[in-house]
């Protein structure tokens, strides 16, 4: 079963960064297609709600519209860690942000259901 560690969550002010990174262990990632995403929890809900950008393993990257210009997803497949590097932060960009992985995939989408398995979640908290 992969596990997956995200890391590098924290407190910014308006209009900083921060870089995520999600380590998986327990699969290798440059055997088969796949994808790996962030995902965040929302306002409403108490579970991973929303798809925030996923990126297959042969480079390909979807965002959600709210992001894009902002944040940027990659991957280093060797390393078996996916980024995503989040600028520009806005207050609404507070969340839980997760980390996932679909281990068999010929393309990413947003979509939730499609994922297998999950880190644990990281703080995000952008300060006006």
């Amino acid at each position: 079963q992969p596990q997956l560690v995200e890391s590098g969550g924290g407190s910014v002010q308006v209009g900083g960064s921060l870089r995520l990174s999600c380590v998986v262990s327990g699969f290798t990632t440059t055997d088969i297609g796949n994808c790996m995403a962030w995902f965040r929890r929302g306002k409403y809900s108490s579970v991973r709600a929303t798809g925030v950008a996923t990126i297959h393993s042969g480079g390909v990257a979807v965002y959600d519209d709210s992001v894009k210009g902002r944040f940027t997803i990659s991957r280093d497949n060797a390393q078996n860690t996916v980024y995503l590097e989040m600028t520009d932060l806005k207050p609404a960009d507070t969340d839980v942000y997760y980390c996932a992985l679909e281990r068999r995939a010929t393309r990413c989408t947003l979509g939730l259901a499609y994922y297998d398995d999950w880190g644990d979640g990281i703080q995000v908290t952008v300060s006006p």
